[in-house]
């Protein structure tokens, strides 16, 4: 099996083959399986020990079910994400709510994901309460230093979540996540649901944050400008599975897989001469149903340099074509960008939004 795995001792967190497929049941009272949603469908990466792992694409690949699975939110069909070196799929009850501790997630929504019923202040310290971490005093003093390091007054400890806006009540999600001390969070979509204004004021505490407590972050998204602008290495899903991987300058400056090129060659380019002389990558159908997704590579359906007989038939592993560039495409020969085994014509529509030296 191809991994995007390191090798080397500071690996944080690895997912091995990872699958996560929903059941489709047919029947009331006595029911059966009658197909399965493959929302993943065989992921392997690392993410390494105080980076940021961009996990970006298109809505319904699997991004925000990938990050549950990791943390167990949602137990994996088949597969392991080892935890420092030990399998979180084993592990149950206390076990795994002692590991809870070390792993916590920012939610996409801030307004579903507070309990409206509890004061911020029950909020945040309920992850203490709940581990029996430190005594009451101590969890009073722990919430109001938390709120501070956030940014938001320790003085309103004993309100309620809608007596504050989005960007506020995000920063509370962010407080109850640090309160237990975790060295791993995966962060969904935590701007996708606020105001323009106030994203770069949540990503910039996020990255305040990482430095100052060593955090590692999963940062699943789907704005390419806010991943390039977080994230150390990037991670490219499509219908369940990872087809590209590289660092963050790699990535945008060179993107191999066709998938890729699509989606960067989508961003807008603040510079008007430029933007005119970028070609697009015009991607034609809809992204296939998960439920019954296409023979082969997912993306053929889709890929303008896709080959009949061997795109439609062969599923590609995501192989290491240069050091530290992980991409699964039959086409791709992993020497110098783009390289695509396919016709001339073909070769212009792919490498089509990086003509010129033009990209995102």
């Amino acid at each position: 099996m191809s991994t995007a795995a390191a090798t080397d001792g500071d690996t944080l967190v690895r997912v091995e083959d990872l699958r996560v497929h929903f059941p489709i049941t047919s029947g009331v009272i006595f029911q059966r399986k009658v197909g399965a949603v493959y929302a993943v469908d065989g992921l392997t990466f690392d993410v390494m020990r105080g980076e940021t792992l961009g996990l970006v694409g298109e809505s319904g690949c699997g991004k925000s079910t990938t990050g549950r699975a990791i943390l167990q939110l949602i137990r994996p069909t088949t597969g392991r994400v080892l935890y420092e070196g030990g399998d979180l799929a084993n592990l149950k009850g206390r076990k795994l709510r002692d590991q809870r501790k070390r792993m916590q997630m920012i939610f996409q929504d801030p307004y579903a994901s507070l309990n409206s019923r509890m004061t911020i202040g029950d909020i945040i310290g309920e992850p203490l309460l709940v581990h029996k971490m430190g005594s009451t005093a101590e969890r009073k003093a722990k919430v109001r230093e938390l709120l501070e390091t956030v940014g938001i007054n320790p003085n309103t400890l004993n309100r309620y979540p809608h007596e504050f806006s989005g960007g506020q009540r995000q920063r509370i999600g962010i407080a109850r996540a640090l309160a237990v001390e975790p060295n791993f969070i995966v962060c969904d979509e935590p701007i996708s649901a606020l105001d323009v204004s106030i994203r770069a004021q949540i990503i910039n505490l996020l990255r305040q944050l990482q430095r100052e407590f060593g955090l590692t972050y999963l940062f699943i998204a789907h704005d390419l400008s806010v991943v390039r602008h977080i994230s150390d290495r990037v991670a490219v899903m499509y219908l369940g599975r990872v087809v590209e991987l590289a660092e963050n300058a790699v990535l945008y400056g060179e993107p191999m897989h066709p998938y890729t090129q699509a989606l960067l060659s989508a961003v807008p380019i603040p510079d008007p001469e430029a933007e005119e002389r970028r070609r697009p990558v015009v991607l034609t159908g809809d992204v296939p149903s998960p439920v019954e997704p296409p023979s082969g590579c997912h993306f053929h359906t889709r890929c303008p340099a896709a080959r009949e007989g061997l795109c439609d038939v062969e599923d590609p592993e995501l192989n290491e074509v240069r050091p530290g560039h992980w991409a699964a495409c039959h086409l791709i020969t992993g020497s110098a960008y783009p390289h695509i085994r396919a016709g001339e014509d073909d070769l212009a529509v792919v490498a089509g939004a990086s003509e010129g030296g033009e990209t995102p």
